[in-house]
C-alpha cells in the first residue's frame, strides 16, 4: 500500500484532505440511500436494455497492438445516436468482451484504453452523451463544468442518469455487434468487463450493479463518492461546480443522493478492482475510497500516489495497474465459446 503523500503545488487546498494515512480513508463510509433509490435505478436500466440500439460499425481507422479499431455509432435512451470506436482481434475469434468508459472531457481517440486487459477482447469506447466530438448532443454541454449540471434540478433530468444509460446501451450494441458475446449475461454465458476513469469510474459504479451481462469491473480514481463530503471539499474538477451551484440551490442534494457511486457501489456484488489515490486535485481522495469501501462484493484495491497530478513514479504505478488489472480480469472472466 502506498505510503501517505504531499506534494508541492499551487492549490489553494490541500489535495490530500488532512488524511495522513490510507487507513482514515479506509473508514470513509457511504451515504444512505435516498427512498427508491433501487427502483430508480432498476427501472432506468430496464428502459436502456429495450433500447434497440441499431449499431453500425464503420471502416477500419487504426490497427495496432494485435487489434484493429473500427468507429462505431449507436442509438441510446431518447433515440440519442453516439459513436465511439470498438476494437476486435485482428487474429483470432472474440473471447471476451469489455465496455470501457472515459474519464470528464470526453475521448477523442482511444489512446492507452487499448490492448483490453486479455487476448482475444472485443472493446467498445463510447463516448457519453455530450461528451467528446462522438458524443456530441444538441443542447448538452461539452465542458466538464456545464455538464455535471446539466438537468441537475431533477433525478429524472439529470444528465449523469442518462450518461449511465449510455453505458448499458453500449454493451447492448456490443453484444448486437459481435456474435460470441450475444449469450452475455444468460445462464452459461460470458460475461462482460467494465473499465472506467474518474468520470467513467463513477458511472461505472452507478451503473453496474443493476445489469447482470458484467461479471467483474475496475474502478479508477473514481468520482461522485459521497456527495454530502465532497460538497465540504474544495477541488479543481466537476465537483466544484457543483459545490457552487449547491451554495445557491442548496436542495440540489436531494436529487445527488440518486446519483451517489458510494451508495451505488453498496448494491454492486461483482468483483471489483478499484484503484483509489492518497493525492488528487480533481477527485477527491475521501470520495474515492468512499466507493471501494461500500462495495457489496469481492474487492481488491490499489493504491496510487495521486490521481490527476503527474508525479515521480506514475509510469511504474500504471504499469502494476496494468499488470493487476490483466490478473484480475483474467481470473474472474469466462471465455466466450
Amino acid at each position: 500500500m502506498a505510503p501517505s503523500v504531499a506534494f508541492p503545488h499551487d492549490f489553494a487546498f490541500d489535495p490530500a484532505y488532512g488524511y495522513d494515512a490510507p487507513d482514515a480513508l479506509l473508514g470513509i463510509p457511504a451515504p444512505p440511500a435516498p427512498d427508491g433509490f433501487d427502483a430508480f435505478w432498476q427501472d432506468r436500466c430496464t428502459r436502456a436494455r429495450a433500447v434497440d440500439t441499431r449499431p453500425v460499425l464503420g471502416p477500419v481507422e487504426e490497427e495496432r497492438d494485435g487489434v484493429r479499431i473500427h468507429g462505431v455509432t449507436y442509438t441510446s435512451v431518447g433515440g440519442v445516436r453516439l459513436g465511439g470506436w470498438l476494437a476486435l482481434p485482428a487474429e483470432g475469434p472474440v473471447r471476451y468482451g469489455f465496455v470501457v468508459g472515459h474519464g470528464y472531457g470526453g475521448r477523442q481517440e482511444p489512446g492507452r484504453d487499448l490492448p483490453a486487459p486479455l487476448p482475444g477482447a472485443a472493446v467498445i469506447l463510447p463516448c457519453v452523451r455530450g461528451m467528446g466530438e462522438r458524443g456530441r448532443v444538441d443542447g448538452i454541454p461539452d465542458l466538464a463544468a456545464e455538464h455535471v449540471l446539466h438537468g441537475i434540478g431533477s433525478r429524472d433530468t439529470y444528465v449523469i442518469g442518462d450518461c449511465a444509460a449510455d453505458l448499458w446501451c453500449a454493451a447492448s450494441a456490443l453484444t448486437a455487434l459481435v456474435p460470441e458475446l450475444a449469450e452475455a449475461g444468460l445462464p452459461g454465458g460470458p460475461r462482460l468487463g467494465y473499465l472506467g476513469e474518474s468520470f467513467g469510474g463513477g458511472l461505472g459504479a452507478l451503473a453496474l450493479p443493476w445489469d447482470d451481462r458484467f461479471g467483474a469491473a475496475q474502478l479508477t480514481v473514481p468520482t461522485f463518492g459521497n456527495h454530502p463530503l465532497r460538497l465540504t471539499l474544495p477541488c479543481a474538477g466537476s465537483g466544484e461546480a457543483v459545490r457552487a451551484h449547491h451554495r445557491e440551490h442548496p436542495e440540489v442534494t436531494d436529487v445527488l443522493g440518486y446519483f451517489d457511486a458510494a451508495t451505488a457501489a453498496t448494491r454492486l456484488t461483482l468483483p471489483t478492482l478499484v484503484a483509489a489515490a492518497l493525492f488528487d486535485p480533481s477527485v477527491p481522495p475521501p470520495g474515492q475510497f468512499a466507493v471501494h469501501n461500500a462495495l457489496a462484493g469481492e474487492r481488491e484495491l490499489q493504491v496510487l500516489t495521486a490521481g490527476h497530478f503527474a508525479y515521480r513514479g506514475m509510469v511504474a504505478e500504471a504499469a502494476e495497474l496494468d499488470a493487476n488489472r490483466a490478473r484480475f480480469f483474467g481470473e474472474r472472466l469466462t471465455a466466450a465459446g
